[in-house]
């Protein structure tokens, strides 16, 4: 372990980079419609999904369940967010919601609409077959 002025970093040796770096612009990524209203911007990583998702106001993310592990976080306006087994939730920027393999969830966007960001591990499926990418590879991004 490191120590510096600010506190502690952590830092393994030996390690080998598995690519290269890289910039992405969220605005210049061909966004994705599974829905009219519903938009999503998805950056992929080689062991990790990140989507941008826009809400217009009033959008409805119906009820769904998959394997991967989500994690929700609210950046922008309100969204009302149903966890199987929880009662539902008005998050704000900054909440998160964390969704096991398999939990049911859904939601609703609020009067001004929501952008949230969601964390996909492993990478979500269905997205990369939009995509139109196999696990391991990357689509084509802007630079």
């Amino acid at each position: 372990m490191s120590q510096t002025e600010g506190g502690y970093f952590l830092t393994e040796q030996g390690g080998v980079p598995t690519g290269e770096g890289r910039f992405v612009k969220v605005e210049e990524i061909e966004p994705l419609r599974f829905k009219e209203g519903l938009t999503f911007r998805p950056v992929l990583g080689d062991n990790v999904l990140v989507n941008h998702v826009s809400y217009e106001p009033n959008v409805e993310a119906p009820s769904h369940v998959h394997v991967e592990e989500q994690i929700v976080v609210v950046l922008e306006g309100e969204l009302r967010f149903w966890i199987a087994g929880l009662e539902p939730r008005t998050m704000r920027p900054g909440d998160m919601a964390v969704l096991p393999s398999w939990v049911e969830h859904r939601a609703l966007s609020g009067p001004n609409g929501c952008r949230q960001l969601d964390v996909f591990q492993p990478p979500r499926m269905q997205l990369l077959a939009a995509l139109k990418v196999e696990p391991g590879e990357r689509p084509s991004e802007p630079s």
